[in-house]
């Protein structure tokens, strides 16, 4: 199980987007003020990136025409106003001629479907000279309603700064998520040393859904599975997306009660057991039981609702990490960079060299990490959505943060900054790793699992700036495996302690012996 589990995490790794060509409907009278989102054409709209600096204009409503012809419209009606007409019937430019041949100031484009940019052929745009939008039918009909007397509109496009205070809360959990989940595979190391072997023999059943890898053939297999799920993932999303949720419900619940069980554990917590006949219940892990399936199962109800679920997804998505840290181990140095190394030219395969080798020059990575149903194109890890409004099943194997800064493009759909899991795994395997080999060595100081938790938050910096300056999504991993790696060989090597720690064994007599 714990095999299957993260195969499927790692299959979508991180994978960020930027806003597209989405505005801001301002509509007002009076002192109400409703604001509505657009989607402009920047060949044809120039408009301003303030409500302040925008015109009004009165708003005419003929949703009740495509507005084709000139034929079914007063002359003189719509000279300076603007204009909301149906889409639909004839193109988008032939709609913008005729209201710009009636004087109209703005046309607006009402939709009951999804949401496109409005666009034209090459030899249209020059003849049109007025900002052209769409919006959807359903936020006319309430504008309709809020202001039956009339309207002002103004249209305006805020601009997004290059950068937004999302990415530091994402740092924060990511760099929280590793050390805790390090920290946690070195206690449970130490406390199994201190149980003794005798301990361990009782207990093996209870470890038994414990992972190790600990051959180069097992990592290799490991690998191999992982990258024929993305395959498949790739060609039967729409099948097996289903198949993950489910998973991420029973395997985020698990590991959510693994962790509020450990943590009351260590906070003294007593369990309160009742007796039933011959066996005996605990009332706190009932409790804590019922808390982590709820919440479970609120996640896969709501999951769509994209205003509030990316909390309860982002917990359950830390519950898993550590959970799966402390759980799965790697047994040395030597496994730890066959797997890292592996998984780095895994991640920038699938993102850079697949669109060579698509029909479409589409990247695998990226047409799984946002769902056929995203629709953009993209460049490496760089998406640009076509359809903001559009509405498909996602992978739940991201941490999401909501933008702050990015106002019109949060009114058309939520903007989120995005770590995928395997990004807080992959390295997180690494500092677990050296936590556990601080205790193998008896080094009070944590000097390597240290060391790596912040070799890897200097390599997420690392990412996030080079993010920032290319203004690309760019594959994590290329930047933390050798942050990670680099730092922890040469902590080793520095302590005269490498061979010791590529073998993983704190026995010198060992070595010999091998």
């Amino acid at each position: 199980m714990a095999v299957t589990v993260l195969i499927f995490v790692l299959l979508v790794l991180f994978c960020s987007q930027i806003d597209g060509q989405e505005a801001v409907l301002r509509v007002s009278n009076g002192s109400t003020v409703r604001q509505y989102c657009l989607l402009v054409n920047s060949s044809w709209s120039n408009i301003s990136e303030s409500p302040s600096a925008a015109v009004g204009y009165p708003l005419v409503n003929l949703t009740s025409s495509h507005l084709c012809t000139a034929g079914q419209v007063t002359p003189g009606s719509l000279k300076g106003k603007a204009v909301v007409v149906m889409g639909g019937d004839c193109v988008v430019s032939q709609k913008a001629l005729v209201a710009q041949d009636l004087g109209a100031s703005v046309l607006l484009i009402a939709s009951v479907t999804d949401l496109v940019t409005p666009s034209a052929n090459d030899s249209e745009y020059s003849k049109v000279k007025i900002p052209v939008a769409m919006l959807r039918y359903r936020d006319i009909l309430d504008a309709m309603r809020v202001f039956p007397q009339g309207m002002e509109v103004r249209l305006y496009a805020p601009p997004v700064p290059p950068f937004d205070g999302s990415i530091i809360i994402m740092l924060l959990i990511a760099v929280f998520t590793v050390t805790m989940g390090g920290f946690w595979s070195g206690a449970a190391e130490k406390a199994k040393q201190a149980a003794g072997p005798a301990s361990e023999e009782c207990e093996g059943r209870s470890d038994s859904s414990e992972l190790s890898l600990y051959s180069p053939l097992k990592v290799l297999l490991f690998v191999a599975m992982m990258c024929v799920m993305l395959v498949l993932m790739y060609f039967f999303y729409k099948w097996l997306v289903y198949v993950i949720i489910v998973i991420f419900c029973l395997a985020s619940a698990s590991a959510l009660y693994n962790c509020l069980d450990s943590l009351m554990t260590a906070l003294g917590c007593g369990t309160l057991s009742v007796s039933c006949g011959e066996r005996s219940v605990s009332v706190r892990s009932l409790l804590i039981a019922a808390v982590c399936i709820t919440l479970s199962v609120i996640w896969g109800v709501y999951r769509n609702d994209d205003r509030w679920i990316w909390v309860l997804q982002d917990l359950l998505g830390v519950a898993f990490c550590l959970n799966f840290l402390k759980t799965i181990s790697l047994s040395n140095f030597k496994i730890c960079v066959i797997l890292l190394s592996l998984l780095l030219l895994y991640d920038v395969f699938f993102v850079f060299i697949t669109p060579f080798l698509t029909p479409n020059g589409e990247s695998i990575m990226v047409q799984v990490a946002l769902g056929p149903g995203a629709g953009g194109k993209g460049d490496g890890k760089l998406v640009i959505p076509a359809d903001p409004s559009s509405s498909y099943e996602k992978l739940p194997v991201v941490m999401r943060i909501p933008q702050f800064s990015a106002l019109a493009q949060n009114m058309c759909m939520m903007q989120f900054s995005i770590l995928g899991y395997g990004d807080i795994i992959i390295p997180g395997l690494l500092v677990a790793y050296c936590s556990r080999f601080d205790v193998w060595m008896g080094n009070s100081r944590r000097t390597y699992f240290i060391s790596c938790a912040v070799a890897y938050a200097v390599g997420l910096v690392v990412t996030f700036a080079v993010m920032l300056l290319s203004k690309m999504g760019q594959p994590a991993l290329l930047y933390l495996v050798p942050c990670t790696l680099l730092s922890s060989a040469i902590i080793a090597s520095v302590r005269k302690e490498l061979r010791l720690f590529w073998s993983g064994t704190n026995n010198p007599m060992a070595l010999l012996e091998a």
